[in-house]
């Protein structure tokens, strides 16, 4: 095994892990307030608001990410120089890079998965927790705030850290619309030095150690907040 190249490389390797956690975070941290959002549609809102929020997670759900990738990136992408005034506003410099076209898809199909999973625990808050709150007084907006959602999202803490895991799994797909992330970076290293092992190594290190940061960082926040029976 040879890891001199590392002396040399430290700098992309930095610079592609940075890359993969910003992905990540932007996606979940956007990501899931959109999901509470097509959660709630779908448990409580109308017919159409239902249907169409169905309609999102069924269509984000049912192909897989890189097509939504490459539709966002090839597809719109493509179109936007098209957008009259778009390339000289300040607008353009974000939009032209194939890190805005993966920030969104990661996005919109983290909070496709996402809504599913806070639909069923928002269905999984025992009636007679809502029917409290309202006999106290609670209006729907206080009930939600202080009771429902946060008692749903308790509930599927274990299921979120594991969608969030999965989402950081998905970040190597960015690297197939020119972002230099941490995959990117390693395959730039396995070019230069014909050195296969060694940057998946590094790169396989980099995942694992992050996701028991995450794992752990679960574990300690369902410790902290256990369900109430």
């Amino acid at each position: 095994m040879n890891f001199e190249w590392i002396a040399k490389y430290w700098p992309l390797l930095i610079d592609g892990a940075v890359q993969t956690v910003a992905l990540l975070v932007i996606s979940v941290s956007i990501g899931f307030v959109l999901a509470v959002g097509l959660a709630f549609a779908r448990v409580s809102g109308g017919p159409v608001i239902r249907n169409l929020s169905l309609g999102y997670s069924t269509v984000f759900r049912g192909t897989p990410l890189l097509i939504q990738l490459w539709l966002l990136y090839y597809g719109v992408g493509s179109l936007l120089p098209l957008v009259p005034g778009l390339r000289q506003s300040f607008l353009w410099p974000i939009l032209r890079e194939g890190f805005f076209f993966a920030a969104v898809s990661f996005t919109l199909n983290f909070a496709a998965y996402q809504s599913e999973v806070l639909r069923g625990a928002l269905l999984s808050v025992p009636k007679g927790e809502l029917e409290a709150g309202r006999s106290l007084g609670m209006s729907q907006w206080q009930l939600t705030r202080r009771i429902w959602l946060p008692r749903a999202i308790r509930t599927a803490l274990p299921t979120i850290a594991g969608e969030i895991v999965l989402q950081l799994k998905a970040t190597p797909l960015a690297f197939t619309v020119t972002v230099m992330d941490l995959y990117a970076a390693a395959f730039k290293v396995r070019q230069d030095t014909l050195l296969v092992y060694e940057p998946l190594l590094v790169v396989t290190l980099f995942y694992v150690a992050l996701t028991a940061l995450i794992t752990r960082a679960f574990g300690i926040v369902e410790a902290q907040v256990p369900i109430r029976r």
